[in-house]
């Protein structure tokens, strides 16, 4: 069977070595943009980065005051994995932009 591939084998992993260097360039930018979400009534804020690392909490005074501890807990929890939900799909767009629109298993 002939070689299907224009420029061959070579030519092929260079522009995968070429497309993960441009797909790790992209996360190392994304890692300094920031997202934020909120839970109950934005009593709680989580701002979270494009590495996936939590930036800040906050909590309002109020919150605290009124509420039991649980419900602020199931509200931290709930902001948290809203603000990573955010920041999986942002990721998923960005890379899938630099990947050409490919939906490569394990990118994100």
């Amino acid at each position: 069977m002939p070689n299907q591939f224009r420029g061959g084998m070579d030519e092929l992993l260079r522009q995968a070595a070429r497309l993960q260097r441009k797909i790790e360039s992209k996360r190392q930018e994304l890692r300094s943009v920031t997202l934020e979400a909120t839970a109950g009534n934005d009593q709680v804020k989580v701002v979270v980065n494009g590495g996936r690392e939590i930036v800040s909490i906050t909590i309002a005074p109020e919150l605290l005051q009124k509420e039991d501890l649980s419900l602020v807990q199931d509200l931290i929890v709930a902001a948290v994995n809203a603000g990573l939900e955010k920041v999986n799909r942002m990721l998923e767009e960005e890379l899938s932009k630099v990947a050409g629109g490919m939906r490569i298993p394990g990118l994100f």
